[in-house]
């Protein structure tokens, strides 16, 4: 167990599968109500007015919340040999989150009207408490207790579900509702995360100019890999609103929201294994490395066959209840969309672990190949196959994203080091030169 002067010593790291659990039952329970916000703001409101401004608030601060994590994530859990501090991580989220409202505020100043600049203002800081909570919550992950991640979602989850609906309730004020959130999830940050995180380490808020520039050099590929990877599907459904118009993009994405649960749940399996991954490269530990690899593939395609099988069983009726009969001659988008959906977990599963053996050029070539591939694939595919063509187009492009990462993979696993001192830097240069 890494622990900082004995620190931790009351909180023995749990087991695999607990920390699985946790995260999973936190995760879950923060995106439900998450969920639940969005459709609540319809039911408590007169109009749609209010709904369409957090969703555009929502939909600006995510792109751009993308980049203020800046892939630390990964990296932070997986920073087995303690290169960083968790003070220098924090400070570097600052610097991030920093470099992120300036140009969430540009590009919104430009593309989104006057009056939507203050809600969006507004989710960002929300959203960014959240995101400093998640430079803590690596460091429970190092620790091997991911229940106090768990139990952060939880609280997170019901308590600014509960802050929106209360104060929307009574002022109708989309503003005050966003403030009240972030009053909740500070209250979590104070509260619960700090307290439990501080037992494993003390930290603070601190980040010298070279180490910034070093983190910033550092995972710069894996931000622009990032960014080509969650273009994947945006590129074949603007081909298919340009073929075929709103209402085909419409109803395609209205099918494709449900099979968010199988990327999710595959995230859920390997995300509380990306400290053990490394832990095994470091100690040249290969026959445990491969094991563990063998073990997450095939649970991820577990999962992928119990989702398919699942929704080709009550796929329609699930549709139906959420869509009404409008979408019952639509329910054969389905299956597509879930083997699609398997293909991007792929993706995602391999690109992370690449970054945990800081294999940075096959994170990013993966991802820009798999780019590369969806424009020619989403004019062949939607052509083809109309709306089925976008899940066709995704699914082929990851798959050819996967099999570049496995072969980069397959060369760091060749060459896993016999002790802890080998580990090979294999990112000074993207290009490999």
């Amino acid at each position: 167990m890494l622990v900082a002067d004995k620190r931790g010593a009351d909180y023995p790291p749990l087991s695999a599968r607990a920390n699985m659990l946790w995260n999973s039952a936190g995760s879950i329970v923060y995106l439900a109500c998450q969920w639940m916000v969005t459709i609540l703001v319809v039911r408590l409101s007169s109009s749609y007015d209010a709904a369409g401004l957090l969703s555009l608030a929502m939909s600006v601060v995510g792109t751009f919340a993308t980049f203020a994590n800046y892939k630390m994530g990964t990296y932070q859990v997986s920073d087995i040999k303690r290169e960083n501090s968790t003070t220098e991580y924090l400070g570097f989220r600052l610097i991030t989150l920093g470099m992120a409202f300036v140009g969430c505020m540009a590009y919104a100043l430009i593309t989104c009207p006057l009056g939507s600049l203050l809600p969006i203002v507004l989710y960002f800081i929300f959203k960014a408490v959240g995101l400093v909570i998640d430079i803590l919550h690596g460091l429970d992950q190092l620790n091997r207790r991911m229940d106090f991640i768990g139990k952060s979602f939880i609280l997170q989850g019901f308590s600014t579900l509960a802050a929106f609906v209360l104060v929307f309730w009574l002022t109708q004020s989309l503003n005050w509702a966003i403030v009240s959130m972030t009053v909740a999830v500070l209250g979590v940050l104070v509260l619960f995360d700090v307290p439990h995180s501080r037992a494993f380490e003390q930290y603070g808020v601190r980040i010298t100019i070279k180490k910034a520039v070093y983190l910033l050099k550092r995972s710069f590929s894996a931000v622009l890999a990032g960014a080509a990877g969650s273009a994947l599907f945006a590129v074949p459904k603007q081909y298919l609103l340009a073929r075929m118009g709103d209402a085909a993009l419409g109803i395609y994405s209205s099918v494709a929201a449900p099979a968010l649960i199988v990327q999710m749940g595959a995230t859920y399996l390997y995300v509380p294994l990306l400290d053990v991954f490394p832990r095994y490269y470091l100690e040249g530990n290969k026959g445990a490395f491969l094991k563990l690899l063998a073990r997450t593939v095939a649970a991820i395609l577990l999962v992928g066959a119990l989702c398919y099988g699942l929704f080709g069983l009550i796929g329609e009726w699930a549709l139906l209840l959420l869509f009404g009969e409008s979408i019952a001659p639509y329910a054969y988008l389905l299956q597509p969309v879930i083997i699609a959906s398997i293909a991007t977990a792929f993706l995602w599963f391999f690109g992370d672990l690449l970054i945990t053996v800081r294999c940075f050029k096959g994170n990013f070539w993966g991802n820009i190949v798999a780019f590369a591939a969806i424009i020619p694939l989403s004019v062949f595919c939607v052509d083809q196959w109309g709306m089925n063509g976008v899940s066709f187009a995704g699914a082929i492009a990851s798959l050819i994203g996967a099999l570049v990462m496995l072969f980069f993979l397959a060369k760091s696993v060749k060459d896993i080091p016999t002790s802890q001192n080998a580990v090979e830097d294999d990112e000074n240069d993207i290009t490999g030169k």
